[in-house]
Formats: structure tokens, sequence, C-alpha cells
């Protein structure tokens, strides 16, 4: 098993929180994990992306190679072009919110985006700030994009339930049952595009 993802969003949109729960997920599957530094946490509302590295083998390098990424995940539409290079185009998904965060005064049309998005042979594009607020908080747009990535992430749903249960846990039941309303959201929407696309 492995699985190669690029992070991405900007400051404050939970990619830390993401790559937190892959990663415990992991490893409570005995799985090798490496994460790359994540860049631009500095500033919040500047650009973050990390290198995820999941592994059944030792892995090597925390580094992604061109062309190579199994799996982008995004917060952010225009963010996950920016990293369009960096996968593999014959096999990988991606998948993101539709939801923009405009952080600059030129920042380009949405639908223009979206279009260059739905170009790609496997994705998944969702409006995840409605999704979480009919969970409860659009706090958690960021689980409900995990939740929609977590069919192609090779690892048992219930992994992620028990991450969330772990990471929120100390900060009450409500977080805890918000966060995996957005996770089953997420998942529950990526599952019905692939059973339509299957029909």
């Amino acid at each position: 098993m492995k699985k190669d993802i690029i992070l991405a969003g900007v400051g404050g949109q939970g990619i830390l929180t993401i790559a937190t729960i892959i990663g415990t997920a992991a490893l409570s599957e005995g799985l090798q994990l490496k994460q790359a530094e994540v860049h631009g946490m500095s500033q919040r509302g500047g650009d973050v992306q990390s290198h995820l590295r999941i592994s059944s083998d030792p892995i090597a390098s925390d580094l992604i190679a061109e062309a190579s990424a199994d799996m982008i995940i995004s917060v952010e539409p225009m963010e996950s072009l920016r990293y369009f290079n960096m996968l593999n185009t014959e096999t990988g998904w991606l998948v993101s919110s539709m939801n923009p965060f405009k952080n600059i005064s030129n920042y380009p049309v949405v639908e223009d985006i979206l279009t260059e998005i739905w170009k790609l042979p496997r994705y998944v594009t969702l409006d995840a700030d409605k999704i979480a607020k009919e969970q409860g908080t659009v706090k958690a747009a960021n689980i409900v994009v995990l939740g929609a990535a977590v069919p192609f992430l090779g690892l048992k749903y219930s992994s992620f339930e028990d991450a969330i249960r772990k990471i929120f846990g100390r900060k009450g039941t409500y977080l805890v049952e918000v966060n995996l309303n957005a996770l089953k959201a997420g998942y529950d929407f990526t599952q019905e595009k692939l059973a339509k696309s299957k029909v």
C-alpha cells in the first residue's frame, strides 16, 4: 500500500488538522508515514501546502516527485490548481472544495478555476462550506473535504472516525460529533458521485 498526497489550502483552513487525522489513521493501521514541512503557516491567509506520504514499506523521502502524487486534497479551488503539476493525472484524484478564499484583489473567476479542475479525468468538487453548515458549523469544512477524499485513501473509514475522536476528544463531545458528521457527509457525497458515474 502506498499513497502520496498533496494537501493544499490557505492558512487558517485546517490543513494541519487534515494531515494529523490522516496520519493518525494511517499509524493506527500500522503504516509508515512521512510528512514534509508545511509552508505558509506564518501568515494567516497565505498559501499552505504539505506533502504526506503513507506506505506499508519504509519511505525514503518525505517529498513527492512531480507528476507522481496519488491525490491532491484541497480546501480552496485556486490552491488545487497551483499543484496540478504534482498529480499523476493517469491514476490520481483531486478532491477540492469549490469555496474560494479571496485573499488577493485579482482572484480569478471561480467558474474558470472549476472549469480547469473539471478537465481532469478524476476529481471530486463539492460545496464544503454548505455541507459543513448543514452539520453544525462552517469551521468543519476541512473535515467535509477530508471525508470526500476518504474513499481514495486506502484506509478504513473507522480509522478516521477513531482519529477524530482521539484528536478532538479533549475539546468536548460536541466538537467530536460535529466533525464525525462532517466526515460522513463528505464521504457520502463522494460515494453518491461514484455510484452515479457507474450508472
